[in-house]
C-alpha cells in the first residue's frame, strides 16, 4: 500500500493553481472584471468549472485569492540610505500601485477574502524589513506606519475619487517618523 503525501510544491495542484491564476490575469487584462465568468476561466485554464467551484466556491473568491497572490512582493523594499527615504519611497510605491484601477480592483478583491488579515501581514513584513535596516536609530512601530500612512492611503484610495496626494503623504511619513 502506498503512502499518501501531502501537497507537493510545484506538484500538480500548484500547476491547477497557477494555470487558473494565469487565466484570471489575462481575462482581466482583456476585458471588464464585471464580464469575466467562471466558465471562461476554466477554458482559459484547460480545468472544467467544476474544479474551480471545488476549490475556490465561487468567483469572488477565486478573484480575492488571485489579488492576494499579486499582493506580494516580488522584492525587498527600496533600499535609499536611510529611514526616511526608505518609508518614502515604499510609501510612494505602494500609493501609485494601489491608486491605479488595478490596484483599486486588487483592494476591492481582498476586502472580500476571508483572509482579511493578510495584506496588514504582508504590509507589515515590508515595513519592518525597513525599519530592521536601521538598528541603531530610533524609528516608529510598524504599527505606528500602518496606523498614520498606510490606513488613510488606504482610505483615500477605497473611499475617495481621489487619492492622496504624495505632499500629504509625505506629512503623513514625518508625524509618523517623529516621537
Amino acid at each position: 500500500m502506498a503512502i499518501k503525501e501531502g501537497l507537493r510544491p510545484g506538484g500538480r495542484s500548484a500547476r491547477v493553481q497557477e494555470s487558473i491564476h494565469s487565466a484570471v490575469r489575462d481575462l482581466l487584462e482583456e476585458q471588464d472584471r464585471s464580464t469575466v465568468t467562471v466558465p471562461q476561466i476554466a477554458v482559459r485554464a484547460g480545468v472544467t468549472p467544476s474544479t474551480i467551484y471545488r476549490r475556490w466556491g465561487d468567483l469572488s473568491v477565486l478573484l480575492a485569492d488571485v489579488a492576494l497572490a499579486r499582493l506580494r512582493p516580488d522584492s525587498e523594499p527600496a533600499n535609499t540610505g536611510s529611514l526616511r527615504g526608505d518609508v518614502r519611497a515604499w510609501a510612494e510605491q505602494y500609493l501609485d500601485e494601489m491608486s491605479s484601477e488595478p490596484g483599486r480592483n486588487i483592494m476591492r478583491d481582498v476586502q472580500s477574502s476571508a483572509t482579511p488579515g493578510y495584506c496588514v501581514t504582508i504590509i507589515g513584513a515590508q515595513l519592518q524589513t525597513i525599519l530592521d535596516r536601521y538598528p541603531d536609530q530610533p524609528k516608529p512601530s510598524v504599527d505606528r506606519l500602518i496606523n498614520l500612512v498606510v490606513a488613510p492611503t488606504v482610505f483615500r484610495i477605497l473611499f475617495s475619487a481621489a487619492a492622496l496626494e504624495v505632499e500629504e503623504l509625505h506629512r503623513l511619513i514625518e508625524i509618523a517618523l517623529g516621537e
